[in-house]
């Protein structure tokens, strides 16, 4: 468990400092769980503001977990808060590993982290002001083990 907490705190450590060098375009947030087990109660709440109209926007799931944890996937439920209070909700699987390739990810030491695009039809981001996205896992294992951290990034499509 100490090996476990060292890495964590190695990636991190360096997560931050190469994070630090470079500029977020509009949001991204991370929740980490203590005990590395993200309980089907636990709902992640992330709130962003867009001000831009004119342009489009990129939203990536991000999820860090340990090697050992036993899944090849992630099923979790994405609802999104629009400005004008109306709500859309979507239940996606992302493919976190293959057989032929292993975890298809970023990895360091134990640690792997996934940077998801969420692509969803009928979203559209084109008005000003509040957006919140919650984030639930809807997996049948829980809580899901060896999952450090879930976060969301929002990115200014070029």
């Amino acid at each position: 468990m100490k090996h476990i907490k060292l890495n964590f705190l190695i990636f991190f450590a360096l997560l931050l400092l190469v994070t630090s060098c470079t500029s977020i375009d509009i949001y991204e947030k991370t929740i980490i769980f203590s005990k590395a087990d993200w309980a089907n109660a636990q709902k992640p709440e992330f709130t962003f503001t867009i001000s831009d109209t004119t342009a489009s926007y990129s939203l990536f799931f991000v999820v860090r977990h340990h090697e050992e944890y036993d899944f090849n996937n992630i099923w979790f439920k994405i609802s999104i808060k629009l400005p004008e209070d109306s709500v859309q909700t979507f239940q996606l699987e992302k493919i976190l590993s293959t057989n032929k390739n292993g975890w298809l990810a970023t990895g360091f030491n134990s640690i792997y982290e996934h940077r998801i695009p969420i692509i969803l039809p009928n979203l559209k981001i084109q008005q000003s002001g509040n957006y919140k996205v919650v984030i639930e896992q809807i997996m049948r294992e829980d809580p899901l083990h060896n999952i450090l951290s879930v976060g969301l990034r929002v990115e200014k499509n070029k």
